[in-house]
């Protein structure tokens, strides 16, 4: 879009018959959607003054994935009416690089046409990895994507995996009543945020149901006529109606003839680009998750507006440095900045301020008062140095606290929450709690 407003002629060359990528057909959205609609029915279920008018109903997962299926629809629309307003050419068909300038694609109708462009941009995503002695074609195991597509609701599940898929996932097969086993390889779930915010997540996801097993590796993973074993090389063995394989993804670079152009991958098939995502080829350009962490569908939107400002002017803003995590569990999580654990690494001297949705009240109006608010702050500045937030909306409230934690100077400081007015009651209002309760802490 940047490179034809720029008054470019653009040509985009996608193998699949809808535009959108996994993140509109088989990731985020038509997950997401599926975990809204879960939600929606969980708290009908649960309202006691709706079950004196009406007798709520379980719904199946393939009539939940219904309202999923609407949501990937509208986006594609708005996908191809983009397109169109811009005068982007729509090629339907599988690209390979002849050379570094020219790609031949092999048309659906058996045709093969020839490409050539002053550059090029790899933008061609990732898909859950299989590892070879893994059955996906055995009709109970399933992966991250192939599970959208599943036609009934197990009673039971095992998920192997305890990323951030496998823990969405988690939640949204608790909401439809499956009993289900979280297989996790680490010690903890999600290492990657802070320790209490993990601490919170087990917890709930305990609470909820979900049976974890940590620091667990397969051997062996058996498809049967009525259930699937996964037999864990602790000696565990665990049966279960169906199997999501959620460990691991890998990019799409092969077969896209890289190799004879010089363009490098590692082994995991992720191309490897500078800070403007260049390749090794400087003018073929490679974005997305086809390039690797953070593999995140808001990230990869800024990551081709820089490759295409790189080749539009010469130079490009690089990412900002504070881009937040959303993982869209029940409860919610999301986070920005440091935590605790770094911070402790580094010798900083830190507060906390705690804000608990239980004594907010716009959570209390809404019923969702499982979660809170944490802000950790230097003790000396109170300069913000990381935000965390667990409970309902947390990747939607988490904004507040990213553009306070971008600021530089006396502009990000914890003084900031304290003066600042919020509309009450809203959950916004956690902040200045937060900020209240840290200063309680050092004065």
């Amino acid at each position: 879009m940047q490179a034809a407003k720029n008054g470019r002629t653009v040509t985009l060359i996608e193998q699949s018959p809808l535009v959108g990528g996994t993140c509109t057909h088989l990731g985020t959205i038509p997950s997401k959607a599926l975990r809204f609609a879960a939600r929606r029915m969980m708290e009908v279920i649960r309202q006691p003054l709706l079950r004196e008018v009406v007798e709520p109903t379980r719904l199946s997962f393939p009539q939940l994935m219904q309202s999923a299926a609407n949501v990937v629809q509208r986006q594609v629309d708005v996908r191809y009416r983009f397109y169109e307003r811009n005068d982007v050419q729509m090629v339907l068909g599988k690209a390979r690089f002849a050379d570094p300038h020219t790609v031949e694609v092999d048309r659906p109708h058996g045709a093969r046409e020839r490409h050539r462009a002053e550059a090029i941009v790899i933008a061609s995503g990732s898909r859950p990895y299989h590892p070879p002695d893994v059955d996906f074609a055995h009709p109970r195991i399933f992966d991250s994507e192939s599970v959208l597509r599943m036609a009934h609701t197990p009673r039971s599940m095992t998920i192997y995996g305890a990323g951030v898929v496998g823990c969405e996932y988690a939640s949204i097969f608790r909401a439809l009543d499956m009993k289900l086993n979280l297989v996790n390889t680490r010690q903890k779930l999600l290492e990657f945020l802070d320790d209490e915010i993990i601490d919170a997540l087990s917890y709930h996801l305990r609470d909820q149901g979900v049976l974890i097993r940590h620091e667990e590796v397969y051997d062996e993973i058996r498809g049967e006529d009525d259930g699937v074993v996964l037999q864990l090389k602790s000696g565990k063995r665990l049966k279960t109606d169906a199997l999501l394989w959620a460990n691991g993804r890998i990019g799409n670079a092969e077969d896209l003839g890289l190799e004879a152009i010089g363009v490098t991958t590692d082994r995991r098939q992720h191309v490897r680009v500078n800070q403007h995502y260049q390749t090794d080829v400087p003018h073929i350009y490679a974005v997305g998750d086809v390039v690797g962490p953070p593999a995140l569908a808001s990230v990869a939107y800024d990551q081709g507006r820089i490759a295409m400002s790189h080749l539009l002017f010469g130079h490009s803003d690089h990412l900002v440095e504070m881009i937040p995590v959303g993982i869209y569990t029940a409860p919610e999580i999301s986070s920005v900045g440091r935590t605790e654990r770094e911070l402790t690494e580094a010798a900083v001297p830190y507060e906390v301020g705690h804000a608990f949705f239980k004594s907010i009240a716009r959570a209390q109006i809404t019923g969702h008062t499982v979660g809170m608010l944490k802000l950790l702050f230097h003790r000396d500045t109170l300069q913000i140095l990381g935000v965390h937030c667990f409970g309902d909306e947390a990747a939607e409230i988490i904004h507040i606290g990213q553009a306070i934690l971008s600021q530089s100077g006396d502009a990000n400081n914890l003084r900031y929450f304290v003066n600042t007015t919020f509309n009450y009651p809203t959950m916004a209002e956690a902040y200045r709690v937060a900020a209240l309760n840290g200063l309680n802490r050092i004065f």
